[in-house]
């Protein structure tokens, strides 16, 4: 086992490895830029090294030396960045350093994301329809056709990463270079690569991954699914599990053809196989998902599975510690991500200092984060600040365990999307399980509140608004022209 880790990324993951390694007894090491010299994950960490590199966690170079200089035999890429990032893997081996994450081959069969939709399309398994190749920045005429000739509405897709950064949908021709530019221009922040492809859209559908777990001799396990359709702008807001949409017999049919896909491939380690049911019920497969996810804490309170820990002996050569006799699934699970965004402008990125900071607590409450009172939020990543987990016996339970979390949760200094997420807990569409990826573009109604909501809510506005009207006139009590306070300091004649 690995004495010192590099973790190769920042936030709320960078927490969560340096949790899973300091119960391992495993010294860990935290990178971080100024911006990020109040986070969490640098007060966590054993020992910390600033980065100073203008390519910051993508200085392939830069992180291999640095673990060198720490002593370290291995690095975690935590998700992003260089998560999935074949010449990194390979660059690492051969400075006799582990990554920790499948081998390089598995992620050389798995980066070229149309050969892998080929190779399943050919082994017998239904997927997405797709453009022939992929393409780079100047290649947009080419993109253009491909897209004339699948049809729209049709995603535009990152070639070096799952959905969310880089993605994007499309439903008319004269929006399609605008969009493929955005789509670009993200993938290059996040994944230092401009490749992509086109997928013709399947609306409405329902998105599920089914999470995997592989050890170096072929044993092969899933812990379930996970629903990830509520989404705005391609970046999941809420995840849950099990999926609502699927009965029983579509579930065990999925986790089946997951394995299936995954001994195809020869996966290892750990990672999510994608899929996208459509109204019928039917599935398709997407992609491979080969990392750690951003919402395996759902997975991880279901299973009781420390998914980090099992990454981290995997990588290190050790055989899968658990059967699929012994993983069992207990309740319902479902993860809302807070982000740093303005839901009054369009839900752009709202950066900034966070004054105040109150997390939810309780039973069946889980917070990733790495943000507390006074924290900052840099401008130059992902707006996620928190990933709010509850559990529940049923998903009843759980749901409404989230919306009391939900409103327990204080933000104070810069936007966030905490008002939708507490919008959606109260939509009976959703309490019932009745959503779909295109839930979030439509107007969807919310239940009433209680009288005693609105009543408080006029209080506090008035409040608010006397505190406005005030601080720039102030006035003066007329009581305290009348002198009283002087009076009664007044000594007696």
């Amino acid at each position: 086992m690995f004495s010192k880790i590099v973790i190769a990324n920042r936030g709320e993951i960078a927490v969560r490895i340096i949790r899973a390694c300091r119960e391992m007894g495993i010294a860990a090491v935290a990178l971080y830029e100024p911006a990020d010299r109040s986070s969490l994950h640098v007060r966590l960490a054993d020992e910390c090294v600033p980065l100073t590199s203008p390519a910051d966690f993508f200085d392939q170079n830069r992180l291999i030396a640095i673990a060198h200089e720490m002593g370290a035999q291995a690095i975690h890429p935590g998700y992003g960045f260089l998560a999935e990032n074949i010449e990194f893997v390979q660059a690492c081996a051969a400075a006799n350093l582990t990554f920790i994450g499948p081998p390089a081959f598995v992620l050389t069969g798995l980066r070229n994301k149309i050969g892998a939709l080929q190779t399943a399309r050919a082994a017998g398994y239904p997927t997405v329809t797709h453009s022939p190749r992929s393409f780079a920045e100047d290649e947009y005429p080419a993109l253009e056709q491909a897209a004339q000739e699948l049809g729209y509405p049709l995603v535009i897709k990152s070639c070096h990463g799952g959905r969310g950064a880089g993605e994007r949908l499309v439903h008319q021709p004269h929006k399609l270079a605008e969009t493929v530019r955005r789509a670009q221009a993200e993938a290059q922040a996040v994944f230092g690569n401009k490749q992509l492809y086109l997928e013709k859209a399947i609306l409405p559908a329902h998105q599920i991954n089914v999470q995997i777990m592989g050890d170096r001799d072929g044993r092969l396990i899933h812990l379930g699914e996970r629903e990830g359709s509520l989404q705005l702008g391609s970046r999941k807001l809420l995840e849950e599990s099990p999926a609502p949409c699927l009965n029983e017999e579509q579930r065990q049919k999925l986790w089946q053809t997951a394995l299936q896909l995954g001994r195809l491939f020869g996966y290892q380690n750990l990672g999510s196989v994608e899929f996208l049911v459509d109204g019928a019920g039917e599935f398709y497969f997407t992609e491979f998902k080969a990392r750690l996810q951003v919402e395996h804490p759902i997975t991880e309170v279901r299973t009781g599975v420390d998914l980090v820990r099992e990454q981290i002996r995997l990588a290190a050569g050790g055989p899968l510690a658990w059967s699929q006799a012994d993983i069992h699934f207990s309740g319902h699970a479902m993860l809302c991500r807070l982000n740093a965004e303005d839901p009054w402008n369009h839900y752009l990125p709202a950066p900034g200092h966070l004054q105040r900071v109150r997390w939810p607590g309780g039973y069946g409450v889980r917070v990733d984060s790495y943000v507390q009172c006074q924290s900052d939020i840099p401008p130059s990543y992902d707006p996620l600040i928190a990933k709010l987990t509850t559990w529940g016996a049923d998903r009843q339970i759980c749901a409404v365990r989230m919306r009391c979390a939900l409103e327990d949760c204080k933000l104070m200094g810069t936007p966030t999307n905490l008002p939708l997420l507490q919008r959606i807990l109260h939509a009976p569409a959703f309490l019932e399980g009745r959503y779909d990826t295109e839930f979030l573009y439509h107007p969807f109604t919310d239940d009433a509140q209680a009288n005693g909501y609105y009543r408080d809510l006029a209080v506090i506005a008035a409040v608010l608004y006397q505190q406005k009207s005030q601080m720039f006139q102030p006035v003066d009590s007329p009581r305290q022209a009348s002198g009283w306070h002087r009076e009664s300091r007044r000594l007696p004649q």
